[in-house]
């Protein structure tokens, strides 16, 4: 008899040959018969000899610094509006604003493990979502977008695999930090569901919430399934002056709160199976993000400009526009699988001019007129799992990658430039400029799972990209997992990763001035400058390694703790070395440049207790040990130096689940140095610990409806936004006060 082994999209292998052998491991699987195989009796006893079955959930389990978030885990805890606001919540996870300038505070984004949310990559079934890189960056690193973890809404999420650290770096170039990888519901029957949301603030300052969506999918055919989503999202902007009582003394208004956003979401999937062994998905999808302006600029307004953010408070000034198109192959064949897809992206980044120059950087300009930045992405993979014995059991994986980026962007290359200042290779006149600029990147990598005996299991990794711009970057890793007793493992890792520098920081046309403000000071004194793309730029790099343990029993408890430690090198920031000037020495000129060194060293951990069989208490922690520039003992990014997470889930019915939980944050040390000009900040306060507490109830009323309801931050909790930059130290941001929410769905 001929058995098959199919694969399952990403999460089950279901079958292998027969007479594979693994010590110490027994499966037993579902199979397909095949040939004259079909006509045998179905009754018939097949004795299958020990084979090795790992999935690739399976294989993510065995890697240390793993989570997943599943399904449930986001109707028990619904999100208000981003799935960042759970994720949050894993071991070695934050939010931060999208630099340590503290500039752009409240677009806070998922931090893993200290290195900044650029550091983050961001997938969608497993493809690269990159609209954020069409957002200029501005001196410090910021820019003003919300990320790319709000494409889809929760309710069409199967689960969420967050990947920190060693693990991470098989993913290429954006994933030093971690990898955050949603995988879209499949249903297998046909099916559907229509979700309304609202979330209502206790606050009339802070914005309200309000969702409705509809996910519907399955068979039609023998050979053909589909999947259709359709959302609509909006939370309303914070009023202009809810920061008035934390206002700093040097802030000439109050510091902006959070935007509000309108989310249009649609996506379909055709799925087409013309045998069992082969499945074909075709995919479109269209996102609108438009904001809901609350009044923030980069830098502190003066003047008029603050009667003119006043007047757009509540209107989108900017807006997001996502297309995708793709295809993917999934394979299963006698020898392995294999998974492969073409993805293009086009992100249409529109949104009022802002100022380019001095304290006006970032600020909206007074004519009110709107300039679109093109981002095409093409993205492409074939990745091939091939199980084979040879001394050990082993599964290897080799795969290829391609990501090429082109954007046109006429609007950020607008600076001009006056006087006798010589820009190398830059025209002054910025009509004279490209504004055009394309990179790509192409990558192969192997990874081999070996199982080494019935408890050591070893799995070596090597990569190798090619950029277009700074040539070839290896990045081997190598991890680890040993099973000290049935119910103890110990598992370890080390890997280099790497991110190449985004389109803004090589293209030398894309030009920055300021007239002192933000200037780095040159011996001792701060004149004028501007600061300039660098085609020269090689990539950031880290060395990422951790070791931990984990125990699990079959009766529900679980523990661990991890400690990593990335030594970060080539770090890419704003150069405080002036690459040249004017011949009177009144201007200087500074470039892109990659800084020397900087390390994140830190523990995660988690309890698991199962008090009773309807009563779960769970736990997890992470504590930053170090964060830090080793060239000015500067944060690499604002998060807590711990942070806890803890939740008592109690079954009080068949029906009905109850869920207290709560996160303390620790104290967030303040930069005592501005990031992109080096002063000195005059006040640099830390933020101080806080609380927040939640309690939440689900009620499954019938097949068909299933309402949730609960309070979020029930103590009111209200964090306040100092500032909008590193004068306001690590208090750059809001965080919401007491809000009650209410979800009903209904399934068909």
């Amino acid at each position: 008899m001929k058995l098959r082994w199919i694969a399952d999209g990403v999460s089950s292998l279901r079958i292998i040959r027969t007479g594979c052998r693994v010590a110490g491991a027994t499966a037993i699987v579902s199979f397909v018969a095949s040939g004259p195989a079909a006509a045998q009796d179905a009754s018939e006893e097949i004795v299958l000899d020990k084979v090795l079955v790992l999935s690739a959930e399976q294989q993510l389990k065995q890697m240390p610094g793993v989570s997943t978030i599943t399904a449930d885990d986001l109707k028990k805890t619904p999100v208000v509006n981003d799935i960042s606001e759970i994720i949050r919540k894993m071991p070695g996870a934050n939010l931060t604003g999208t630099s340590a300038s503290g500039q752009r505070g409240n677009q806070r984004q998922i931090d893993l493990r200290g290195m900044g949310p650029e550091n983050t990559l961001i997938l969608i079934d497993g493809k690269p979502v990159l609209s954020r890189n069409s957002v200029r960056m501005g001196r410090g690193g910021e820019r003003d977008s919300r990320g790319d973890s709000n494409w889809v809404p929760p309710e069409a999420i199967e689960r969420i695999e967050v990947i920190r650290g060693p693990a991470a770096a098989r993913y290429g170039s954006g994933a030093a930090g971690g990898v955050v990888n949603i995988i879209t519901k499949r249903p297998e029957k046909l099916s559907g569901s229509v979700t309304v949301f609202g979330n209502m603030p206790q606050s009339s300052k802070e914005g309200r919430t309000a969702r409705t969506n509809v996910v519907v999918g399955g068979p039609v055919t023998d050979v053909m399934s589909f999947q259709f989503m359709g959302n609509y999202n909006r939370t309303g902007n914070d009023a202009f002056d809810i920061n008035a009582s934390g206002n700093s003394s040097n802030q000439t208004y109050p510091a902006a709160g959070r935007e509000g956003v309108t989310n249009r979401d649609l996506r379909g999937i055709l799925t087409i199976e013309p045998t069992d062994d082969h499945a074909i998905d075709l995919e479109a999808s269209y996102s609108r993000q438009g904001n809901l302006f609350a009044g923030d600029s980069q830098n502190a307004a003066t003047g008029a400009s603050i009667d003119r953010l006043r007047s757009l408070v509540g209107k989108e000034t900017n807006k997001l526009e996502r297309t995708t198109l793709s295809a993917t192959h999934r394979g299963t064949y006698d020898f392995g699988e294999s998974n492969s897809y073409i993805q293009w992206e086009r992100t249409l980044n529109t949104r009022l001019l802002e100022g380019l120059t001095g304290a006006g950087e970032g600020t909206i300009s007074s004519d009110l007129t709107y300039g679109t930045i093109d981002l095409d992405i093409l993205s492409a993979k074939s990745e091939w799992v091939l199980p084979f014995e040879a001394l050990f059991e082993q599964k290897l994986t080799l795969g290829t990658e391609f990501r090429g980026e082109w954007m046109h962007d006429a609007v950020s290359i607008g600076q001009a430039v006056t006087g006798n200042v010589v820009l190398p290779g830059v025209a002054s006149n910025p009509s004279a400029r490209d504004p055009d600029i394309d990179t790509w990147l192409v990558g192969l990598y192997a990874e081999d799972n070996i199982l080494i005996t019935d408890k050591l299991t070893l799995t070596p990794g090597l990569r190798f990209d090619h950029h277009s711009e700074f040539g070839g970057n290896l990045s081997p890793s190598l991890n680890a997992s040993y099973a000290l007793t049935e119910t103890i493992s110990l598992k370890a890792g080390i890997a280099r990763a790497f991110k190449a520098p985004n389109l803004y920081q090589l293209n030398p046309n894309y030009i920055m001035f300021s007239n002192g403000n933000g200037c780095a000071a040159v011996n001792g004194v701060t004149r004028s400058c501007y600061v300039m793309g660098n085609s020269d730029l090689q990539p950031e790099t880290s060395i990422n390694k951790e070791i931990g343990i984990s125990y699990h029993d079959d009766a529900g408890w679980s523990a661990g703790i991890t400690y990593f430690h990335n030594d970060y090198k080539d770090r890419i920031s704003t150069g405080l070395t002036p690459v040249s000037g004017t011949g009177s020495s009144t201007v200087n000129v500074f470039r892109w440049e990659n800084v020397p060194e900087a390390v994140v060293s830190g523990l995660e951990g988690h309890l698991s207790v199962p008090i009773r069989d309807d009563l779960t208490w769970a736990t997890n922690f992470t504590s930053m040990l170090e964060s830090k520039n080793k060239s000015n003992g500067q944060p690499l990014s604002l998060v807590p130096d711990y942070t806890i997470n803890t939740s008592l889930e109690w079954k009080a019915h068949e029906n009905v689940s109850l869920i207290l939980s709560a996160t303390h944050y620790g104290e967030t040390p303040s930069p005592t140095i501005r990031a992109y000009n080096g002063t000195a900040v005059e006040n640099p306060q830390a933020r101080k610990p806080y609380t927040l507490v939640n309690v939440g109830m689900n009620y499954q009323i019938n097949e068909t409806y299933r309402l949730a309801a609960g309070v979020n931050n029930i103590f009111n909790q209200q964090v306040l936004r100092e500032g909008s930059g590193n004068n306001a130290g690590a208090n750059t941001y809001n965080e919401p006060g007491r809000a009650f929410y209410v979800s009903l769905s209904a399934s068909f």
